[in-house]
């Protein structure tokens, strides 16, 4: 069967029209399909990322880089992130290669189509005027025939009914009108005869060469849209499967990553980061209530000044939470410093009087607030504890002793790595520079050699410093290691001691008093000390303000004060004052002689309380008062 357009479909000129018109649409059809996908791809690409973005970790922690867990999650996050990016990609190659390539082929086609349409719409008409032409010749041939017939039929009668001389010129002259019509009659026919092979001729060309060939156009036409969207749909499939490798890739290492998770790994991490490497505790003495007892603090304090020869009493510690409070409680108290003798230049005559020594240890008046205290009150003394025990209390030691004894070494271990890693790079640097010298110094047009002297000195004194810094965490590892050596030795001997005896309670706890092992005085909560007056042993009893511990919203300021005498805050969390500046205070003084103020509500910090005077408001004095007294 035949396909052509022209030959099949030539009087269908009106429904090839019609159909021509509805594939278009489809193709724009098509293309506005083709958009929403690609935005859709887009869209879901968008949440991905943003999903990625959200459980993602906001800063680096040591946590999340130590458990196979954890790492594998991490993994499967930047995955999940390169397949939002593979997404991306997909939806700029729809964009691109198809949407943008079908609008524009859509006009090229709609353009071609009107050509196409506008041509068979000229030879059409060009055939109906031709028809036009014929019927009209056709009419005037019939009418002057007809003519001719009725004056050849008056002179025929004229001819017979002949008997005058009138008479018979009317008969002659009858006989020449029928001739003249005779020969228009002719004419016409000849007319007609012009017109009809001339309308033969362009219906004959009409049907069979230009409909043909317009037709055959159109039907191009037709076909190339249909092998267009072929083509897109192929390429919206291409563009899809050109990004399956990468994902099944994205897929594979999240297989992978799930698959590296070590259980018993991430178990084993837990002890090497958590063990504190102290003895587990003794047996519990026998208390002798027989003998006159001294206690030297009081029942509501929860710190117990340990005396020589005395066993330390254990008080619970209700909201311990991380061992850098109990270094900072074990370490020594730094007073304020005392006013100057004489007021500054520019400053107040009467130099104000240093306040009189606290009644009792600031320390347990800090505690007391917080277990007599109400629930918003006990918020700020936790706060000011976790915001102010570094300031009063002293710095961690170089040495890392307040760690437990595990922790210690593997602090120190990791500053000896990072040590080591530093002096390669100055080595490095150092080479560098030599090399350099040794070049200027054969071709003095690239440089002075001189020049490099002064770097090269303080690459050698940062060695020397690294040098000596490293010999000095190195000593400090030894001797935690001797340290744990000790210990495991002593645990393994305190316990077959413990097996082997039997004694009586009252001599039991006699005996272990007098001969308690160093290591029985470490702090099982975490804290170490070598002076065994201070040491303090605490355990956790709740976790309820936990969340208020770690609570960093600024206090509300209780009123103002004017500085006497300017201060320079040297230590971590005091603060720099001038002489006559107004502050805010934060914080009024417990009876340590420090003072908690603020600057501009960014700044925040101690100063001692005889270098201000305090101006405090009316409504804080009576919420200060009040919540001493709750």
């Amino acid at each position: 069967m035949s396909c052509n357009w022209g030959t099949e479909l030539w009087d269908q000129f009106d429904n090839l029209e019609k159909h021509t018109s509805w594939g278009i649409d489809f193709l724009e059809r098509y293309s506005k399909f083709v958009k929403e996908r690609a935005d859709i791809e887009l869209s879901y690409a968008k949440q991905i990322r943003s999903l990625s973005k959200k459980y993602h970790p906001k800063r680096s922690r040591e946590d999340e880089s130590r458990y196979t867990w954890c790492l594998a999650f991490a993994a499967t996050l930047r995955q999940l992130n390169e397949l939002a990016v593979q997404r991306e990609e997909l939806a700029e190659n729809l964009n691109t290669q198809i949407v943008c390539e079908l609008t524009r082929y859509t006009q090229e086609v709609k353009t071609e189509r009107k050509t196409h349409f506008q041509d068979g719409r000229r030879a059409q008409q060009h055939i109906e005027s031709s028809w036009k032409q014929l019927e009209s010749s056709k009419r005037r041939f019939e009418r002057d025939c007809k003519e001719a017939e009725r004056a050849q039929q008056i002179s025929d009668r004229i001819d017979l009914d002949n008997k005058t001389d009138g008479e018979k010129r009317c008969s002659l002259k009858a006989r020449q009108t029928a001739q003249q019509k005779k020969q228009a009659a002719e004419e016409s026919r000849k007319e007609y005869v012009t017109s009809l092979n001339q309308f033969n001729q362009d219906q004959h060309q009409h049907y069979h060469t230009l409909v043909p060939v317009i037709y055959q156009r159109i039907q191009d036409m037709e076909e190339r849209r249909i092998e267009r969207i072929c083509e897109a749909m192929r390429s919206s499939a291409e563009a899809e499967r050109k990004v399956l490798p990468v994902v099944s890739r994205c897929l594979d290492v999240m297989m992978d990553a799930a698959e590296s998770i070590q259980p018993r790994m991430d178990t084993q991490q837990v002890v090497e980061v958590y063990k504190s490497g102290f003895d587990p505790p003794g047996d519990v003495e026998f208390e002798d209530y027989s003998a006159t007892m001294r206690r030297s603090i009081s029942e509501s304090s929860y710190l117990d000044n340990r005396t020589e020869g005395r066993r330390h009493s254990r008080k619970l510690w209700p909201f311990i939470r991380k061992n850098k409070l109990l270094t900072l409680l074990s370490s020594p108290r730094q007073p304020p410093p005392p006013p100057p003798t004489s007021p500054s230049p520019g400053g107040m005559a009467n130099s104000p009087q240093s306040p009189p020594p606290a009644s009792r240890e600031p320390i347990t008046q800090r505690l007391n607030d917080l277990m007599t205290s109400g629930s918003r009150t006990r918020k700020q003394c936790l706060r000011s504890l976790k915001r102010g025990l570094s300031l009063k209390l002293g710095s961690s030691p170089a040495d890392c002793s307040h760690l437990p004894p595990e922790q210690r070494r593997k602090k120190l271990q990791t500053r000896i790595n990072n040590i080591n890693q530093e002096i390669q790079r100055e080595k490095e640097q150092r080479d560098a520079l030599l090399k350099m010298r040794e070049v200027y110094e054969r071709s003095p047009q690239m440089g002075d050699a001189g020049s490099l002297e002064p770097r090269l000195e303080e690459v050698k004194q940062s060695l020397q410093r690294l040098d000596d810094e490293l010999r000095r965490n190195q000593a400090w590892l030894s001797e935690a290691d001797s340290r744990l050596s000790d210990h495991g030795g002593r645990r393994q001997s305190g316990g077959c001691g413990l097996n082997s005896q039997a004694t009586t309670p009252g001599s039991s706890s006699l005996k272990q008093l007098d001969n308690r092992s160093p290591a029985s005085r470490e702090s099982p909560d975490g804290s170490y000390t070598e002076d065994h007056s201070a040491e303090l042993q605490f355990k956790s009893r709740s976790s309820e303000f936990d969340d208020d511990f770690d609570d960093e919203e600024p206090l509300p300021s209780i009123g103002t004060c004017k500085s006497l005498y300017p201060f320079q805050g040297q230590n971590e969390g005091t603060l720099s004052m001038v002489e006559g500046e107004l502050l805010s205070v934060v914080e009024e003084d417990k009876g340590d002689g420090w003072t908690r103020v603020r600057r501009n509500l960014e700044e925040e910090g101690y100063v001692p309380t005889s270098y201000i005077k305090v101006f405090l408001d009316s409504s804080a004095k009576g919420f200060v008062q009040s919540s001493r007294l709750v």
